[in-house]
């Protein structure tokens, strides 16, 4: 590989801050989309595109239900069984909650070594339409706990997964699952293509309009039950509809309520102390916004913080929801979510960020489209975690798997494909693989073999946790 070429291997941040010694960066020379393209076709003779078929758990394989439980060393250990629980509902939810166990085998898979800033957690329900801050909806990717520069195909890899298990799940054959799965991949193929031919401020002005994205839609039906959630969503005002549910009037200002195990006061919510921490904590997240952000959000006072239970894979960690007001007509909910350690830093190298917050927006803003206004992070000096914040809801809207068919299934697969190669074009290098991917079907075919074979591995994994759990090694409590 030739000394022009290499920095195509690193990822944009190492780029932006490992700079050489004496170097001029006018004087570099760029380098053409066809000698880029080359280099990602020439990458085959290394990594075949059929290299990434099948799964076959190593010899040596770590227990699995070894690495869940090294996940939950530092969560709250009153909710780690809720998290068992939740997982043990089906192989899906395990799935979910298995993010851990599935980095530590993507690292064993074959790879390209073309690095991007990955989601790390790349599910099917990681995705879902919310409102930009002009009061647009997109769709785009909506979680990033784990982000972090890797190797693209461990996130295509984990999305097919995804498709596979879910599709199994709902009650669709093997071979259909596995054909879903295929098309996920195959729709990544073609937009990563079509991104590759785009000049690169096009590529971050791209994103996908729900309106637009309704007409698409197969049916008629389906396109009126579309538009009827999203008319819901627009109508329910914070005051209206998150406020009664979440909050009441106590004494002489509003008061979140509780709702245990799921929504709850820390004891030391009343004391000095805490109010202290907090409100450092919220300077602290004050200073990571743009003045303009800064200035809006200061308008709130802080009334009340509680935790609140969230997810699958985010049960356990530090989780809290935040009631500001203006006036008794006029409230703000943000969501404060504590950000460790990627899953995926033992294989793929640790952020550059010191604070995990901050790599969490980082990674966000890097691949979406718009990110909500409000998204900023923190750190607790008491308890030394770090955090990121954004509005806990803010028109968010995802899909519901259990009532989808195949076609339902098939267009959803098409539609994520497309915006995780457009969060990869963002960060990565369109041009070089495409030209690894080609126009064949060779990686589609590969990776849904993969993603049906792994599937298979999500279930006997699953069945380990019931196992652990019904011989006492894990305990699990449902809410």
């Amino acid at each position: 590989m030739t000394d022009n070429l290499r920095p195509l291997y690193q990822s944009f941040s190492e780029r932006l801050t490992k700079v050489p010694k004496n170097y001029d960066r006018f004087a570099e020379r760029y380098i053409e989309p066809d000698q880029r393209r080359t280099s990602g076709k020439a990458l085959r003779e290394k990594v075949p595109r059929e290299a990434h078929a099948g799964w076959r758990p190593p010899p040596r394989r770590k227990d699995p239900i070894d690495i869940l439980s090294e996940t939950n060393r530092d969560r709250m250990p009153n909710l780690v069984p809720i998290r068992h629980a939740r997982m043990l509902t089906s192989a899906f939810a395990f799935f979910r909650g298995s993010a851990a166990i599935m980095a530590y085998d993507l690292s064993r898979t074959p790879s390209t070594r073309i690095r991007v800033q990955a989601c790390g957690d790349c599910h099917l329900l990681n995705f879902g339409a919310f409102a930009t801050p002009e009061r647009r909806l997109l769709f785009d990717i909506n979680d990033f706990d784990e982000t972090l520069p890797a190797p693209w195909e461990w996130d295509v890899k984990r999305l097919a997964a995804s498709f596979a298990v879910a599709a199994r799940y709902t009650g669709l054959k093997r071979s259909e699952a596995e054909a879903i799965a295929e098309t996920a991949v195959r729709s990544y193929r073609k937009w990563m293509a079509q991104y590759a031919r785009m000049n690169t401020l096009d590529v971050w002005y791209d994103h996908v309009d729900v309106e637009e994205l309704i007409k698409s839609l197969p049916n008629e039906a389906k396109q009126a039950r579309l538009r009827k959630k999203i008319a819901k969503a627009r109508a329910q005002s914070i005051l209206e509809h998150d406020f009664p549910k979440l909050a009441a009037k106590q004494g002489k200002q509003p008061r979140i309520k509780d709702n245990p195990p799921l929504i709850f006061h820390l004891d030391e919510t009343d004391t000095k102390e805490f109010h202290a921490a907090v409100t450092e904590g919220y300077f602290a997240y004050l200073r990571s916004l743009a003045p303009h952000h800064r200035a809006l959000i200061d308008r709130f006072k802080l009334c009340d913080l509680a935790m609140k239970v969230v997810g699958v894979g985010s049960v356990g960690t530090l989780c809290a929801i935040v009631l500001g007001m203006v006036s008794d007509t006029d409230p703000l909910f943000l969501q404060i979510k504590e950000a460790n350690a990627s899953v995926l830093e033992p294989y793929a190298g640790a952020s550059e960020y010191k604070n995990h917050g901050e790599r969490v927006v980082v990674g966000q803003r890097f691949m979406q489209a718009a990110s909500d206004m409000l998204l900023g992070w923190s750190h607790g000096n008491v308890r030394g975690r770090d955090f990121y914040v954004r509005q806990l809801r803010d028109m968010k809207m995802s899909v519901t798997i259990e009532t989808m068919d195949k076609i339902g299934f098939d267009f959803y697969a098409k539609l994520c494909g497309r915006v995780l190669a457009r969060g990869h074009a963002r960060s990565g290098d369109a041009v070089m693989i495409a030209g690894y991917l080609g126009n064949r079907t060779v990686f589609d075919e590969a990776v849904a073999q993969f993603a049906t074979e792994y599937a298979d591995q999500t279930e006997r994994d699953h069945d380990a946790l019931i196992k652990s759990v019904r011989t006492g090694r894990l305990a699990a409590i449902s809410e």
